[in-house]
């Protein structure tokens, strides 16, 4: 038997070999750690009508820095539908957020049962390992005492600064970790988007070295009402709303609802919205500092290299377009096309991709970086994060997207517009309204190398369709569904009925325009030949 001094010298020549290994591991393990995730998403951002011009340093730390996406569309033009799609990346009708309102499945405890234990969020956190953030504007009836008030901590957070309700700047509420605080309207302490930032860079600064991290923050800006930041109140003196073709026109081929703007607009209303541009655009210039304030502390702390930072909107926006005032809801460009820009690992900087997504795909791409199987879950979209690493051959990417909307109205007539009679909301005081109950919709939004169309139908009396070959007429003024070929409306209507009855796997199958897609007439459903024989006859 050896003696322990003999023994001595070889065992910690070992321990000295393994020590070694192991530091060596450390090294070389750090930087496979799971990445990091960032989410920003603006309220009522648009992009085609010059909502990223505030926003300088935004595009160069992640637009300049990574990829931006000329063709990122939401499922639905109205926050709370489309902050459901963005969770849970869902498709309305398989998440039942209808509208915003609790009745209408928004934060409502039926959502918080259904839904909300499979959003990407806590999915990332229950089984990827995730510490999570949340602050900012959640869902517009979050905080309802109806649904659990403030003490409602969505499941998979682990540090919650929830919004109550709708978007403010001042004079509101936050759910701290399920405890309410209430902020004034002083500046230095209480303004929203400022306040977001801090109490994320604190997250930063405080959580663990030890676990990747997702944080989504959700500004209020721009939404109404639309408070600048003092240092921001007198920019942009001399800026209006722009004047595109499409501004201050009749719609007079398209649905009743457009075609009841009143044209021209009043003086009062150009007025009106043009100081609302204004105001929208000095607000965003607090978003532009809060993110080269999470940028800059990212690369201070050496996490930035290995963090995806994405940008993005929950609907856009129009200011007089089609005679419209302001707001969404509407199946156009302006309101269902959004700013989409994403940094990270692997992306490389100073790129455009025409390719199509959806906010239905930033759950699975959020969920893939993290090394989670997207078919496990239930979810619509598709991840893109090929796209991002240039992995993607463009001739196999997807075609097209569903964007739906359920209109919302009054039962009873508007006092101030008795004419218009009930069914009617969102009225302006010239009597010119945003919504209406038969302003519901659906719509197949296609971008391919060949085509670059949006087909969509109504869920009225007339059945109406609205066609737009937005390569020819990107500001959709000409609706040709009475002229495009008949062929192709027989076959968008039947993509149509097929994304609207999708789940999951089968939201993701080709389009018309893939070549991979084959058309079986015979596969459509009695009530929708009828349904064809009205848009073919009936469309107005």
């Amino acid at each position: 038997m050896a003696s322990v001094g003999h023994c001595l010298p070889t065992f910690l020549n070992g321990l000295l070999i393994c020590v070694t290994l192991l530091c060596g591991l450390s090294v070389t393990t750090k930087p496979n750690r799971k990445p990091n995730i960032v989410l920003i998403l603006t309220d009522d951002l648009d992009i085609a009508i010059g909502g990223l011009t505030p926003l300088a340093k935004t595009k160069k730390l992640i637009g300049d820095a990574g990829i931006s996406f000329t063709n990122a569309f939401v499922a639905s033009p109205l926050c709370c539908p489309s902050r459901a799609s963005i969770l849970t990346g869902k498709y309305p009708h398989n998440h039942h957020v209808i509208n915003n309102t609790l009745e209408g499945n928004c934060s409502s405890t039926a959502w918080q049962k259904s839904q909300e234990p499979n959003t990407f969020p806590a999915l990332l956190h229950n089984l990827g390992g995730y510490q999570t953030f949340f602050a900012g504007k959640y869902l517009n009836q979050y905080g309802d005492a109806k649904a659990g008030g403030l003490g409602h901590v969505p499941l998979g957070w682990t540090q919650w600064f929830g919004l109550e309700r709708n978007s403010k700047y001042y004079n509101y509420t936050l759910s701290v970790n399920g405890k309410p605080e209430v902020h004034g309207a002083e500046y230095s302490k209480d303004y929203l988007t400022d306040v977001l930032a801090n109490v994320s860079l604190d997250f930063l600064r405080y959580k663990s070295k030890y676990q990747p991290f997702f944080m989504m923050v959700s500004t209020p800006a721009p939404h109404s009402p639309w408070t600048p930041a003092p240092q921001y109140q007198d920019t942009y003196k001399d800026t209006k709303a722009p004047r595109d073709p499409n501004f201050n026109v009749h719609g007079k081929d398209k649905h009743w609802l457009i075609r009841q703007a009143k044209t021209p607009m009043s003086n009062a209303s150009i007025q009106f919205l043009d100081n609302a541009f204004r105001s929208r655009w000095r607000t965003l210039l607090s978003v532009d500092d809060l993110v080269e304030r999470l940028v800059l502390a990212l690369e201070a702390s050496k996490e930035l290299d290995n963090t995806y930072v994405f940008f993005t909107s929950d609907n856009g926006y129009h200011t007089g377009q089609f005679s419209l005032p302001l707001d969404k809801r509407q199946l156009y460009e302006f309101d269902i096309r959004v700013p989409l820009m994403v940094r990270g690992p692997n992306i490389k900087p100073n790129q455009t991709s025409k390719l199509l997504v959806a906010n239905v795909d930033l759950g699975p791409t959020m969920l893939d970086i993290a090394g989670y199987d997207v078919n496990k879950t239930q979810m619509d979209g598709m991840s893109f994060l090929p796209v991002l690493e240039g992995r993607l051959n463009a001739s196999s990417w997807r075609t097209d997207v569903l964007v739906e909307y359920e209109g919302e109205g009054h039962n009873v007539s508007d006092p101030s517009c008795p004419l218009l009679g009930p069914g009617v909301s969102e009225c302006f005081p010239d009597c010119v309204c945003e919504d209406a109950f038969n302003n519901t919709y659906a719509c197949v939004r296609s971008v391919a190398p060949s085509t670059n169309l949006q087909y969509c139908e109504f869920d009225d009396n007339e059945v109406f369709v609205e066609v737009y070959n937005v390569t020819a007429d990107p500001f959709q003024l000409a609706n040709i569904a009475k002229t495009i070929d008949q062929e192709v409306l027989e076959k968008m209507n039947h993509r149509l009925m097929m994304l609207q009855s999708c789940s999951g796997p089968s939201c993701r199958t080709p389009g018309v325009y893939d070549s991979r897609y084959r058309f079986d007439p015979s596969h459509m459903f009695g009530s929708h030949r009828t349904r064809l024989s009205l848009l073919r006859h009936g469309t107005k």
